[in-house]
C-alpha cells in the first residue's frame, strides 16, 4: 500500500509537491557534525502542531479517521502520518481536510497570535488610555456586555456536555419544574430530516448533520423566549453554532466522570463516536479533552459524578435560579 496522500476520484496532479505525492518528509537541513539546524527543529514543531490541530479537530467532531478519510479523500494512512507530525501535507491536502471539517484552512495552522484585528485594536486603545481610567472602562464594558447578553438570552437554558452526563434527564425535570417547554435538539433534527440521527449521518455525513443542527437551533431560539434545550455533545464542533448557543441561551455544562459517561452511553445503546473502535475509553477521553475548553465557556457547570439524580437536580435548580428568578431548590427529600 502506498503512503501517497490520495484524493478519491481526484486527479493525480492535484498534489504538486513531490514530497507530498510520495508521502516522504523533506530532508532536514543538517549542520556540519550531523546536528539538525534550528530551522529543521522549528519545522518539526510546526508539523507536530498541524497534526495536533487535525487530531483535535477530528476528536471534537467525534469523527473516526475513516470518516475523515471518506470526507476529505485523503487516505487513512496518510492522515495518521499527518496527525503524528510526519506527513508534510501540502496546502491542497490541508484544504481537503478543512473542507471535511467545514472550517477555514487557517484553522488548521498553528497561531502565533490568537487575537483578531478587532481585539488588537481594542487592546491598542486601552494601552493609550490613562491608567486612572482603566477601572471605570472595565466596569462600563462589563455592564454593557451583561446587558446585551441578558437581553439576548432571555430565559432560555441550554445544557451542554458529552452524552451520558444526564442532560436529557435533568433537562426534562427542569422544564417541568419551571413550566416551560423541553427541547432535545436531536429530536428536532430528526423531525426535520425525517430519519434518525444515526441514519442522517450514515446517509448524508456529519457535516450535513451539523447544518441541520444549526438551522434547528435557530428555529428553537426564534420560537421560544423560555425553553430548556438539551444539545448534542458535539455541538461545539461548529464554532458558529456554539457561539449562537452561548449568545442566545444560559448554558450549563453537565459533567460526569469518564467511567460514568461510558457506562451511561453503553446503557443507552448509543455508541456512535466509538463505533468500530476497540479503544473506546481512550477515544472518549480524547473527545472530552478536545472539547473541554469549549464546554468550559458555558455560563456554569454541574458535576454529576457520584451524585443521585435528585441531588444533581437540586444543584441545577440553584444554578438557574438567577436566570429565572426562581426560588432555590428545596432540600433533598422535602416535597415542593
Amino acid at each position: 500500500m502506498s503512503d501517497t496522500p490520495t484524493r478519491t476520484g481526484g486527479k493525480s496532479g492535484a498534489l504538486s509537491a513531490k514530497s507530498a505525492k510520495s508521502g516522504a518528509m523533506p530532508s532536514k537541513a543538517i549542520k556540519p557534525g550531523g546536528v539538525p539546524t534550528k530551522a529543521a527543529s522549528s519545522d518539526e514543531r510546526f508539523a507536530a502542531d498541524v497534526g495536533r490541530l487535525v487530531r483535535l479537530g477530528r476528536a471534537k467532531r467525534g469523527m473516526t479517521r475513516r470518516q475523515l478519510a471518506k470526507g476529505s479523500g485523503i487516505s487513512e494512512r496518510y492522515l495518521a502520518q499527518i496527525e503524528c507530525g510526519q506527513g508534510n501535507p501540502s496546502v491542497i491536502v490541508l484544504k481537503a481536510i478543512a473542507e471535511a471539517f467545514e472550517v477555514a484552512v487557517g484553522d488548521l495552522l498553528p497561531r502565533t497570535n490568537g487575537r483578531n484585528a478587532e481585539l488588537d485594536g481594542v487592546i491598542d486603545l486601552l494601552g493609550r488610555a490613562p491608567s486612572r481610567e482603566l477601572a471605570d472602562i472595565a466596569t462600563m464594558v462589563k455592564r454593557r456586555l451583561g446587558e446585551h447578553r441578558a437581553l439576548e438570552r432571555a430565559q432560555r437554558i441550554a445544557l451542554v456536555g458529552l452524552r451520558g452526563a444526564g442532560k436529557s434527564t435533568l433537562g426534562q425535570m427542569l422544564a417541568h419544574e419551571i413550566d416551560c417547554p423541553f427541547v432535545e435538539l436531536n429530536r428536532v433534527i430528526e423531525q426535520e430530516y425525517g430519519a434518525s440521527v444515526p441514519m442522517l449521518i450514515e446517509m448524508s455525513g456529519v457535516n450535513t448533520f451539523r447544518r441541520y443542527e444549526r438551522a434547528c437551533l435557530e428555529r428553537v431560539i426564534a420560537e421560544h423566549d423560555a425553553v430548556v434545550i438539551a444539545t448534542a455533545g458535539g455541538i461545539v464542533a461548529n464554532p458558529q453554532t456554539y457561539a449562537l448557543l452561548l449568545e442566545q441561551t444560559h448554558t450549563v455544562w453537565i459533567q460526569a466522570s469518564p467511567e460514568e459517561h461510558m457506562r451511561r452511553v453503553i446503557e443507552q445503546g448509543d455508541f456512535r463516536p466509538m463505533a468500530e473502535n476497540r479503544e473506546a475509553m481512550a477515544d472518549l477521553l480524547a473527545i472530552l479533552e478536545a472539547r473541554r475548553a469549549d464546554y468550559g465557556r458555558a455560563e456554569a457547570s454541574l458535576d454529576t459524578a457520584g451524585e443521585t439524580v435528585a441531588k444533581s437536580f437540586a444543584k441545577l435548580l440553584r444554578i438557574v435560579a438567577s436566570y429565572r428568578q426562581m426560588r432555590p431548590a428545596a432540600p433533598e427529600g422535602r416535597p415542593r
